[in-house]
């Protein structure tokens, strides 16, 4: 079966970085783009950052754009997320998430753009 796994999360102060990653497993599949969503306890899922594999087009969130970096790896098949500058409202579980075919219309979806779902990692930003 396809399966995506995060790692990276932990706890951290306000102020400090993480770096996410996210890489594919078992059955190989192709995609053309990958994405970063996350949800806060009670709170809806949102779309924090995308990156399509060739070209290496990005996309973020408002709330995260000055902030946060998506990268890949094609050699590796992996994308990071570097997550600076964390503040408390950053406090989340972080998916990845992969797009087989390319619909900048569903890029930043948070129900429909994206055919895989990893399990998510546990981010938490005390003050």
């Amino acid at each position: 079966q396809v399966q995506l796994v995060e790692s990276g999360g932990g706890l951290v102060q306000a102020g400090d970085s993480l770096r996410l990653s996210c890489s594919p497993s078992g059955r190989t599949f192709s995609s053309d783009a990958m994405g970063w969503f996350r949800q806060a306890p009670g709170k809806e899922r949102e779309f924090v950052a995308a990156i399509r594999w060739s070209g290496g087009t990005r996309y973020y969130g408002d709330s995260v754009k000055d902030r946060f970096t998506v990268s890949r790896d094609n050699t590796k098949n992996t994308v990071y997320l570097q997550m600076n500058s964390l503040k408390p409202e950053d406090t989340a579980v972080y998916y990845c998430a992969a797009m087989r075919s390319w619909t900048r219309g569903r890029a930043m979806s948070i129900s429909n753009g994206y055919d895989y779902w990893g399990q998510g990692t546990q981010v938490t930003v005390s003050s």
